[in-house]
């Protein structure tokens, strides 16, 4: 399926159910494999503000911010992250974020 045929049938779909974050999730996803990172940060914020403890839309929120540029701004995602993975003893997401985490930390 074309990326933009993922976008268009996640779209509808949150349409249909704009509350439900697991939609979102995908829709941001969908969003950031299409390149379109700032969408995919929008999206990714939805998702966290329907379902806070979701870590691994912490996680993706990282990765759109750091395509779009925002450093920054993906480091405190990825540590609001970490903490609501250890809350939820999401143990793979902990080690992804570190993993991402140190490579922001590395010069160059």
């Amino acid at each position: 399926m074309a990326e933009d045929d993922r976008i268009a049938a996640f779209k509808e779909v949150a349409e249909d159910m704009p509350d439900d974050p697991v939609v979102r999730f995908g829709l941001a996803g969908a969003y950031l494999d299409a390149g379109q990172a700032e969408n995919a940060v929008s999206e990714y914020r939805e998702t966290i503000r329907l379902k806070p403890d979701y870590s691994a839309a912490y996680r993706g929120l990282g990765r759109a911010l750091e395509r779009a540029g925002r450093t920054d701004e993906a480091v405190v995602a990825y540590t609001q992250g970490r903490e609501v993975a250890t809350k939820n003893g999401d143990l793979q997401t902990v080690k992804e974020i570190d993993v991402f985490l140190r490579r922001l930390e590395r010069p160059g």
